[in-house]
Formats: C-alpha cells, structure tokens, sequence
C-alpha cells in the first residue's frame, strides 16, 4: 500500500516548465550572468503558462555559485521579469539539489499556509565563477586603500609579492569538500574502485548518454526556450550544445584520467561537464490548479533528502531513494522512468550496484535485502549530464521538466529524480502523472 503522505487537498503540481539550453562553461553562454539566464527562463514560463503575476506568492530560485553582485539572486531574478515587487523570492542552496531544494520548499510553504502559487527553479552560470585573492593579499590591498600619503601608499606596496597576484579558482573551492579534503573527482575515483568499475566501464556508459542525447535533440527541444546572446543579441542559441553525435569509445580512450593519473577512470569524458543554464518551473496546490482550470503536467508524489559519508558523496542517491521508501512506501519497482543525475559516469553505475547488494542494504541502509535494480531502459533516457551538462544550481529542475514530459510522451504513470550532492547528501524526488 503506497502511503505517499500528500493528501489530494495538499499536493503540489507541476503546471509546466522550461529551461535554457544548456551550453559548456566558456561557449555560447558564457557572457550571460546567472541572473540574467534565470530572468530568460522566468519570463518565458509566464509568457508560456500566461499565469498572471500578480497571483505569483513567492518566487524561489536554487543557486550555487551566487553573484556578489546579484545577492539573493532569486529576488533580481523576480523583479527583473516583471513580477510585482510585493511578491517575495528567496534563494535556496543545497548544491547539485538545489534546484530540487526549491521544488519542495514551495511544498513546505504550501502547507504551512504561506501561499498557493510559486515560481521556482534553478540558475547557474559557472563560466562567470570568479577568480579569489587570498585573504593576505585582501589585507595588503586594504591597507593600500587606507594610505592617505604617497609615501604610504608606495609602502604599502612594497609589501606585495609575486604569490599575492595569484588568484585561487572559486571554482575549484566550491567543488572540494573540506570535510574529507577530496574534490568532486575525488570521491567519484572512491565509489568507482570500491564498486570495482573499469575505465572501459565508464567510458562505455558515457557514449550511450551521447547517443541517447543525440536521438532525443527533438524531443529536448520540447523544454527548452531560445536564448537571444547579449550585448547585441544578434547571436541565438536554441539547443544544448554538449551532446556529441560523432563520439566514441577510441575518442573517450584518448583522454587522460584527471584526478588519479595512473590508476584513475574519471575523465573529462566521463565526467558532467562544467556549464551554464537555468531552469524554472509553475507549481502550485492542486487545488489552485483545479481553480484557475489548469492541467498540471505532474504532481510531486513524495521526497527525501539524506545524508551519506562526504568521500563517497556518489552514492547519494541510494541513502535517499531508500529513506524514500521507508516514508512513502514508494520504491524502485514503482518507477516507470527513473532520472538519476550524471554527476560522474562511475557514480551511477556505482549507485546501480550498490542498489542491487544486499550487504550494503543491511550495512549501509539498515534494511534486510537489497535496494533493488535500478534498469539501464527506464534510466536517463534522453541522456543525462555527461552529455547535457550539469549547471549545479539548476539541474534538479531540470530533471523533473525532463522526466515529466517523457512521462507525458509515453503515458505513463510515475517517475523518480535523484541526485547525489557535494557534501555527502542524496535527493529523491516521486514524481506522477494526473
């Protein structure tokens, strides 16, 4: 007996969604800020939807790397797409699940009272990460701008040196956990050799997200809007530009392991790539929708989020779908599609086995037998991140527009988005179809 725990008068739908294309950190995007991709995706749902804005309650937007100059980006984002100043936006972070973060934090809201229409997504533009000085040299530029003197002003530049000039990647920083002291990478290279994964493993299953990607360019299409290129938007982008029709395994066995160079599997092959977009979706109480007369594209049906070892951060996604059956009573079995995020080609297939091993239910998960089979045809089947992109922020939102309108091609029922998330976290969302 499913218990999902949403009764039909406290459910949140899905009216629709859309999202930019998504496009490689430093290609056609990348002179758009963050703010900006995610203005694009919310006047575009509302010209879509044709929702008015004065009945939006909140608008809430996932963000990872948030511009200093954009603070609480959810909010510019709102006003500078037209949205009544009096409707209130916040701007949620819980890394790759962001996008997830803002999706249920407009449930919580919905039944806590706190309003019936909102505006959510994700936003990431990881080309316009910037480049951090150190706190030393932060220190000596102070005291530079405090000199009053010339001859203050030439001591306090004496004390720089050369290192002072060399910038630390923030984008680097953001992807290294400092609890276990390992990058992204990193941890991938753990669940792949603790899950006995091969290069040839991991090269194979990144060719069929190219291939999948490549066959499903129409049907991606669906979700995604044009974006005209600022400054003088002479210059259209109208589809992800990451999927590679020529692909192969020669090509993706040329490529040099990045994170352990003798014995690593993880590539940039095999990996997510780097990227910008935004996504945003309508969601609303079920109740609204029956009001205003919309047809919701789906109905969140559950989630969980739980917690993982940092170092395996990968296997995210098991904890939560496992938390997901035990409260909802929804398990693997029950999904007609399954969406699990590419963070790392080894993370899923390691989040495959790890699903089928009755040792790491009972020792991992507290269960008896194993999670169960998470099946290669019900799996991403349009692809995923390694072919896609993984714009941090915004992928979360992206999975559930995805994965709700392949549900609506094929007409079926129900559909599960999960994510591992830097830090040692995984999301599980059930999503289902009116």
């Amino acid at each position: 007996m499913i218990q999902s725990g949403m009764n039909h008068q406290s459910r949140l739908v899905v009216v629709d969604g859309v999202r930019t294309p998504f496009c490689k950190m430093g290609t056609a995007l990348a002179g758009v800020s963050a703010q900006e991709l995610g203005r694009m995706v919310t006047q575009a749902l509302l010209h879509r939807t044709g929702i008015d804005p004065e009945r939006i309650d909140e608008v809430i937007f996932g963000c990872v790397g948030q511009p200093a100059d954009a603070a609480n980006i959810a909010r510019v984002i709102a006003l500078r797409s037209g949205i009544p100043r009096h409707v209130p936006g916040f701007t949620v972070h819980r890394n790759c699940a962001s996008g997830c973060e803002a999706i249920t934090q407009a449930y919580e809201k919905m039944t806590a009272g706190a309003g019936e229409i909102f505006i959510v997504g994700g936003t990431e533009s990881m080309s316009n990460y910037p480049l951090l000085y150190s706190q030393r040299a932060a220190m000596k530029f102070g005291q530079l701008q405090k000199a009053k003197t010339m001859g203050g002003r030439l001591q306090a530049m004496m004390q720089f040196r050369p290192s002072d000039f060399a910038p630390q990647i923030s984008l680097m920083m953001g992807l290294t956990d400092p609890v276990s002291d390992l990058n992204m990478g990193q941890t991938a290279e753990v669940v792949g050799r603790e899950a006995g994964l091969s290069r040839d493993d991991a090269d194979a299953y990144s060719l069929k997200s190219h291939q999948k990607a490549v066959a499903a360019r129409e049907r991606l299409a669906e979700e995604i809007t044009p974006v005209y290129v600022p400054p003088k938007f002479a210059k259209v982008v109208t589809e992800d530009v990451g999927p590679r029709a020529e692909q192969s395994m020669e090509q993706l066995a040329k490529l040099r392991a990045v994170f352990e160079r003798r014995t690593g599997v993880v590539t940039a092959g095999n990996a997510s790539q780097i990227t910008d977009g935004a996504a945003a979706l309508l969601v609303m109480s079920e109740r609204k929708a029956d009001e205003l007369g919309l047809e919701p594209l789906g109905i969140l049906s559950g989630y969980t989020y739980a917690g993982c070892d940092p170092a395996r951060m990968g296997l995210g996604p098991v904890y939560a779908i496992a938390k997901a059956e035990e409260r909802i009573g929804l398990g693997l079995d029950s999904a007609d599609l399954i969406e699990i995020n590419e963070a790392f080609a080894v993370q899923v297939l390691g989040c495959m086995k790890a699903a089928l091993s009755a040792e790491f239910g009972r020792n991992e998960l507290g269960r008896e037998n194993a999670l169960g089979e998470i099946p290669e045809e019900k799996l991403n089947v349009n692809g995923g991140a390694i072919a896609l992109g993984h714009p941090v922020g915004s992928t979360g939102a992206r999975l559930v527009i995805t994965i709700l309108n392949e549900l609506k091609r094929r007409n079926l029922k129900r559909g599960l988005v999960s994510l591992c998330v830097g830090g040692g976290q995984g999301a599980a969302l059930w999503l289902e179809r009116p």
